[in-house]
């Protein structure tokens, strides 16, 4: 047996530092369940604002959430002109995803077009019907009814490498209800359908690839700046294949 003069101790601020981080990660948890809870009852009573505080970034998982603002800035421009039969597919972008639920629940808009997230982080399954699981190299191993449904799409490969973003252009793709650019349709539709609106979020050196992935559909890059709430070395470009108030087309 060893004698309490034997036992190994750690130096008074190294205890105080690891019970921070205790009570720290003990307030993540609490808060998280208080989302999760909050989010079981959105359908009986108001929601109040939604925050990615409750979300902690895994950068090993390449979780880099936007600043508020920029988010808040690409979810108005995917509910800009939408309309109730609208359908907004956020392809791992969950804090534009967090920005569009609060924009709705605030009545900032009157339609109520449906809203879908496609993520790896189980953690965003408690927005019951409004999540689905989504791993890139998998790209359409998802539910088959949500092929072709959404006409207004925003996506962030979690990974600047060739294979995530084509990928994650294959789902982009297969969630599309068209695949023109703004203003044009196929000569096999019957009749006209709303154009896809595409905002992609990724970084700059993949500017060449994208622009061969996503041509067919008119994406450019765009003069917007993108920021993340923890900044981030990488430069990012927004590219779209509309302008509006918020960006315009770099020359």
């Amino acid at each position: 047996m060893m004698d309490d003069d034997d036992i190994p101790s750690l130096p008074a601020d190294a205890l105080q530092a690891l019970q921070e981080f205790y009570n720290e990660r003990d307030t993540r948890a609490k808060q998280f369940d208080q989302l999760k809870a909050q989010a079981e009852q959105e359908e009986q009573d108001r929601p109040k604002k939604w925050s990615m505080e409750y979300f902690t970034e895994d950068w090993n998982a390449s979780q880099f959430w936007y600043t508020d603002e920029c988010a808040t800035t690409y979810a108005r421009q995917l509910l800009d002109s939408a309309t109730d039969a609208s359908a907004v597919a956020v392809v791992s972008a969950p804090s534009v995803f967090i920005q569009l639920k609060n924009l709705l629940s605030a009545g900032a808009y009157s339609v109520k077009p449906r809203i879908m997230l496609f993520e790896y982080d189980e953690r965003f399954a408690v927005f019951k019907g409004e999540y689905t699981y989504y791993d890139f190299a998998n790209p359409t191993q998802l539910p088959g009814e949500l092929k072709g449904k959404f006409d207004r799409i925003i996506f962030d490969p979690p990974f600047l490498n060739e294979n995530t973003q084509t990928k994650t252009a294959i789902t982009v793709r297969w969630l599309s209800r068209n695949w023109n650019a703004p203003g044009t349709q196929s000569v096999t539709d019957e009749k006209p359908k709303e154009s896809l609106r595409l905002i992609g979020s990724t970084g700059e050196r993949m500017k060449p690839l994208v622009s061969k992935l996503y041509g067919k559909v008119g994406i450019r890059t765009t003069n917007f700046e993108v920021e993340h709430a923890k900044g981030l070395s990488n430069e990012f470009h927004c590219y779209a294949n509309f302008e509006c108030d918020a960006w315009k087309w770099a020359a």
